[in-house]
């Protein structure tokens, strides 16, 4: 160990300037065994740093390198692990726990008391000393050979003064003078002994000479001591002469102080002073406006509203501590209260009398003119029908103008009084709502007028009285009275639509639509109601849009963001019926509790007001729908062209939700017209005694289609078509199919036939994208049961001969060769001339006859398939003629034997029969 340190203190401490006072072997716990050194260095140069140095052998030779340096004062503590049993392993705690197992555990006691001893000299600090024994701790060290390694070349560290340059070269010069010291060391030592005595006589000679010059020295001392005592002597009188200048100016000090105290209360005073009269006065004018102010002009309400801005903010200042303990701003804020309280019942009394106002000359001008008709001799519908040449709704924009000339003082009163404001949103809904209602229902009862073309329900309307003061009972009356339209389904069952003299059902179906050709009046009258519906909901929409607008600016309402575009509609057929969902895509942007509550309040405020739409237009499309079942294709489309615009507005508006409402009444509707449609398929029964043709419902469904992709072209709701075209021409299929097994007169292949061949012309001329597979379905059924019929058709006319022939490939099946079938009894050549010669072509000519004539009993007229089906018997018989020729060629050889008629024959005989016919 001692070779080990003298060579680590030579190559890795001495070049930088330290000493290595103690050394331990040691690797690291719980690890693979890699030995290295602990060492504890101090420099040599002032001041001392004490260092725990790492060393480790290099792994390309057998030289030593420093690994790690921490300092002695970043040590916290060392643990021992055990003071009582040897044990190897201990712990330096530097920024983390290092973990130590040493060679053996007197290298460990010597390292740790090196240490100890290190801190104790050079650092002082509180380092922590953990299972150490404190035999360890002490000053003295023990003996042996761990106390030179760990203590002795500590303790000598400040005797050992390393020689300088000087006296190097003194002592080379003295040894160089005597040469003979090296040799006799004693005789050096005498000599040198002799030159100290000489050297201390001499010190002692010159101390002597010395004793006079101290004794001068000490006699000056003396007088500069007494020069001392006058200078302080003096510098006591001085200060004992500006004590009383020290007083006089902590006097002056202190006044100074005060006076600037004074100032700096006054400067706040004055500040506080002017705060309350700058934020606390009110001017005359706007006391005036507010207490005298005329609410009816432009400039008075202008007048009255910087007043009551000015008030607010004078109410709302917020005073500082102890202001609200002054007499004069109690005073002056029980005046503001005072002021608001008057100017706000003020302003809530004007408001009310506009509303009253209002709604009087609205029903007035509508009482005068129900009782210029009623005098005139014009009951309810003629009044009603004057109004139906423009089908439209009053408008209450002059009203909505006057109003929000006050609405920065609705602003106020929200803020100020709530009450007063709820008192003011109440009243208004209460008046608007029954005058809408008014005015709605009598647009209602026009359109309804309008659709059904008649004036005989119109007499069922109770006349207006002629007395102004009974306006309101009347009016009531006339509410009471205008649902009877709509509320009688008996009468709604004798409805007739005039014209032509024609008159129409209660409702459309395929079936209707299948017997009888689209008549001018039947595309009129559903222009007509289209038109209509179209103008209803055209009317409607800016009715409310305008009101809800009205309501938010009024009251000061903060609507729902509605961003353009931002609306993803995407439907889910439940149970039948299709419900519209909106997600509005709103980015980052999330409502405040506030506005929630706004909007809420919004709605609420637009239900009461518009009560008596959603009824009306239920009663409206259930009216629409018993005139015809067909209008609800119109509906649809209209309806949801409304509702998708009025998502795009507002999602979450008052006209999106009712629209919406109403749109899944309208859906209802049109699937339970598609359900009556194929139920009416299902209960189909046809003649016995006449052909099939062209079924009714098959014709139906092509006008449906028809109507409905004219109807549906550039909809929004296209999916919901498509939903029903897939139930319509399944319920088709399924029904002609049933229809062509319970035919009698009509061979089932010529009914599947014949339809699906019409199915698939309409959906090849109308090109509808969801009916594709549909379409080849058609036209597979159609090549099918083309091909079976002409399979059929042609094995009666050369019956023998197709029954021989079926023997003769029977034979060959069984395993006959077919050269040795001519050899069969039944078979032979004589009676295959003998059948052969039964169908000369005379015959044959006159078999296809008759099949033509059959063939052409068994087809209708409506389709024209008589020469699709000719030409495909041709070909069927030309290749049963050409397989009748191989089986003669290959099974009589060399017989010579062939039919009586030719390919070219055949030819002539079916072109000939087709011309005649």
């Amino acid at each position: 160990m001692t070779a080990i340190k003298h060579a680590l203190q030579r190559d890795i401490f001495t070049p930088h300037d330290e000493r290595l006072l103690s050394i331990v072997n040691v690797c690291k716990a719980g690890k693979k065994k890699k030995n290295c050194f602990l060492c504890a260095t101090v420099t040599t140069e002032r001041p001392v740093q004490v260092n725990v140095v790492k060393v480790k052998k290099s792994d390309k030779g057998d030289f030593y390198k420093r690994q790690t340096e921490w300092a002695l004062r970043d040590l916290a503590v060392v643990d021992a692990k055990d003071a009582n049993k040897e044990n190897p392993e201990f712990d330096l705690h530097f920024e983390k726990v290092y973990k130590w197992v040493a060679s053996s555990t007197a290298e460990k006691n010597a390292f740790i008391s090196c240490i100890w001893k290190l801190n104790q000299r050079y650092l002082r600090k509180k380092l922590e000393f953990v299972n150490v024994s404190s035999q360890l701790l002490e000053e003295s060290v023990p003996s042996g050979e761990n106390q030179s390694v760990a203590g002795g070349d500590e303790e000598s560290l400040d005797d050992y003064q390393e020689l300088n340059t000087r006296e190097e070269q003194d002592i080379e010069i003295m040894m160089d003078g005597c040469e003979y010291a090296i040799s006799n060391a004693e005789a050096f030592a005498e000599k040198l002994s002799r030159e100290l005595q000489v050297l201390d006589g001499a010190n002692i000679q010159s101390i002597m000479a010395s004793e006079k010059q101290v004794n001068i020295l000490m006699q000056l001392l003396d007088e500069a001591l007494k020069e001392v005592d006058e200078i302080e002597h003096k510098l006591s009188s001085y200060e004992e002469m500006l004590q009383s200048v020290k007083e006089q100016m902590d006097h002056i000090s202190q006044s100074n102080d005060l006076i600037q105290l004074s100032n700096t209360n006054n400067m706040k005073l004055l500040e506080e002073i002017e705060f309350l009269v700058n934020y606390l006065d009110l001017s005359k004018g706007h006391i005036k406006a507010l207490t005298d102010g005329d609410l009816s002009s432009s400039k008075g309400i202008e007048a009255c509203t910087n007043a009551a801005e000015a008030l607010l903010q004078c109410m709302n200042v917020a005073l500082r501590p102890g202001h609200d303990e002054l007499q004069a701003v109690k005073q002056q804020q029980q005046q503001f209260k005072d002021l608001r309280e008057q100017f706000a019942r003020r302003l809530a009394n004007h408001l009310n009398n506009v509303f009253v106002q209002q709604f009087t000359q609205t029903l007035t001008l509508h009482y005068r003119r129900a009782s210029y008709h009623s005098v005139s001799g014009h009951d309810q519908s003629s009044t009603l029908a004057q109004h139906s040449v423009e089908l439209s709704l009053p408008k209450h924009l002059p009203f909505h103008r006057d109003l929000l000339r006050y609405a920065k003082l609705m602003e106020w009163l929200k803020n100020t009084d709530h009450e007063k404001y709820e008192g003011l949103n109440k009243n208004y809904v209460d008046y608007i709502s029954r005058l809408y209602e008014r005015e709605i229902k009598e647009f209602f009862e026009v359109a309804k007028i309008k659709m059904t073309g008649t004036s005989k329900e119109g007499k069922k309307f109770a006349t207006l009285p002629r007395k102004e003061s009974a306006v309101k009972q009347d009016l009531e009356s006339l509410h009471g009275s205008s649902g009877k339209l709509t509320g009688s389904t008996s009468s709604l069952n004798k409805l007739s639509v005039q014209g032509s003299g024609n008159r129409r059902s209660q409702s459309s179906s395929l079936l209707d639509m299948g017997n009888m050709s689209a008549s001018d009046l039947d595309v009129a009258d559903r222009t007509k109601f289209d038109k209509i519906f179209e103008q209803v909901l055209s009317e409607l929409e800016p009715l409310c849009l305008a009101e809800q607008d009205f309501i938010s600016k009024f009251f000061k309402l903060q609507q729902s963001p509605a961003l353009p575009g931002s609306v993803v509609a995407d439907s889910t057929d439940v149970d039948g019926l299709l419900l519209s969902r909106q997600h509005t895509l709103l980015g980052d942007r999330h409502l405040l509790p506030s506005e929630k509550e706004e909007a809420g309040i919004i709605r609420s405020m637009m239900i009461k007001v518009f009560r008596c739409i959603e009824p009306e237009l239920n009663n409206l499309i259930s009216l629409g729908d018993k005139i015809d079942s067909f209008n609800s294709l119109y509906m649809l489309v209209k309806m949801s062209h409304h509702v998708w615009t009025a998502e795009n507005v507002d999602p979450a508006s008052f006209l999106s939700t009712t629209l919406g409402n109403v749109l899944v009444t309208v859906k209802r509707n049109f699937d339970k017209c598609i359900l009556n449609q194929i139920k009416q398929m299902e209960e189909v029964k046809i003649s016995k005694k006449s052909k099939v043709g062209i079924l009714p419902f098959v014709s139906g469904f092509e006008e449906f289609a028809e109507l409905a992709e004219s109807i549906f072209k550039n909809a929004e709701r296209r999916g919901d078509l498509d939903k029903a075209y897939t139930k319509l021409i399944r319920a088709v299929y399924n029904n002609v199919e049933k229809v062509a097994n319970e035919s009698q007169k009509t061979p089932r292949d010529v009914v599947m036939m014949e339809n699906f061949h019409h199915i698939f012309s309409t959906l090849s001329r109308l090109k509808i994208a969801c009916l594709e597979m549909e379409r080849r379905e058609a036209k597979q059924k159609y090549t099918e049961h083309l091909q079976f019929y002409v399979i059929y058709s042609l094995g009666q006319p050369l019956e023998k001969l197709n029954h021989f022939f079926e023997g003769i490939e029977a034979r060959v099946a069984q395993g006959i060769r077919e050269e040795e079938v001519s050899y069969q009894l039944a078979f032979n050549k004589q009676e295959l001339r003998k059948v052969i010669k039964e169908y000369p072509g005379k015959e044959v000519k006159k078999g296809l006859d008759n099949l033509y004539k059959k063939v052409d009993k068994h087809l209708c007229e409506e389709e024209n398939l008589l020469q699709v089906m000719w030409h495909s018997m041709q070909d069927e018989f030309i290749r049963q003629y050409k397989h009748f020729e191989g089986l003669i060629a290959r099974c009589y050889p060399g017989s010579g034997i062939t039919m009586e008629f030719t390919i070219q024959d055949i030819l002539e005989y079916f072109s000939s029969i087709a011309q005649s016919h």
